[in-house]
């Protein structure tokens, strides 16, 4: 793997970073699964507590490299590449919500499209910065939407508002994707990196066991067509919440009147 996906910790956050800044960060096969791979790497380390994910340059992804010649690139053995039928374009959303049970925050710096909007719309919350252009893309092709957007978009927006995202086309920008559902915060330009930054460290205020348990229980709601099945989730989760070292610790700093101090356990 080249230096095409940067990676990089500060304290309890790893940022992963789209680095073809000539290409306007278009995937390729190797930037594709360089991400998911940087990503699910970050679930596996205990010393990440969350997850940043932007594009250097002016852009966040410029959708897929249709560039003709790209090079062949898979992480998997010959056998599973075989049997693969969802590709990278799926695991967008199964490694970002699925695998990764850490909060992944979209630091949308530029313009997202096609793949590189399913891309954005995978992390948890994004920021946009307000010169950043957001959109589908697909009618213009002649295509239909993939990357999780007829998952991550009804869910962000709601169904007619995403059908009609969709179908005319749209394409909006900073505060307009604020008001669209795309995205939860609109940042100036020249405040973005570190409103993203600091963003991803304040959420490590917070216990990374509180953020992983929060989230595998914002995602199961949509897999659970059951209410009952889901509370008992809920339960079980809680349960394992208050048994760690860090909830007793947040409960002793409340009585206490302090800032409390996770160590993730």
């Amino acid at each position: 793997m080249s230096d095409i996906v940067t990676v990089r910790d500060e304290g309890h956050v790893r940022y992963i970073t789209l680095n073809r800044p000539e290409k306007k960060n278009a995937i390729s096969l190797e930037l594709a699964w360089g991400v998911i791979e940087a990503v699910r790497a970050a679930a596996a380390d205990d010393n990440v507590w969350v997850v940043g994910l932007t594009g250097t340059g002016d852009a966040f992804c410029a959708g897929l490299d249709l560039t003709p010649g790209g090079k062949p690139y898979t992480p998997l053995s010959p056998q599973a590449a075989q049997l693969d039928d969802i590709g990278w374009v799926g695991q967008f959303v199964l490694t970002l919500r699925k695998a990764c049970d850490k909060p992944v925050v979209g630091g949308i710096n530029g313009v997202a499209v096609g793949a590189g909007l399913g891309l954005a719309m995978a992390c948890d919350v994004r920021l946009v910065a307000h010169s950043a252009r957001l959109m589908a893309g697909y009618t213009r092709i002649g295509g239909s939407p993939d990357a999780g957007l007829t998952i991550t978009l009804p869910q962000a927006m709601g169904y007619e508002r995403a059908m009609r995202f969709m179908m005319e086309n749209r394409t909006v920008t900073g505060e307009e994707a604020v008001a669209w559902g795309l995205a939860g915060e609109a940042v100036a330009d020249a405040d973005f990196q570190g409103r993203f930054q600091s963003y991803c460290q304040s959420l490590c205020d917070w216990s990374p066991i509180t953020l992983r348990l929060l989230k595998r229980g914002m995602v199961k709601s949509y897999e659970t067509p059951d209410p009952e099945v889901q509370l008992r989730y809920e339960v079980s989760n809680i349960r394992i919440a208050f048994a760690s070292e860090d909830a007793k610790e947040a409960r002793q700093a409340f009585f206490e009147k302090r800032k409390p101090v996770f160590k993730g356990r």
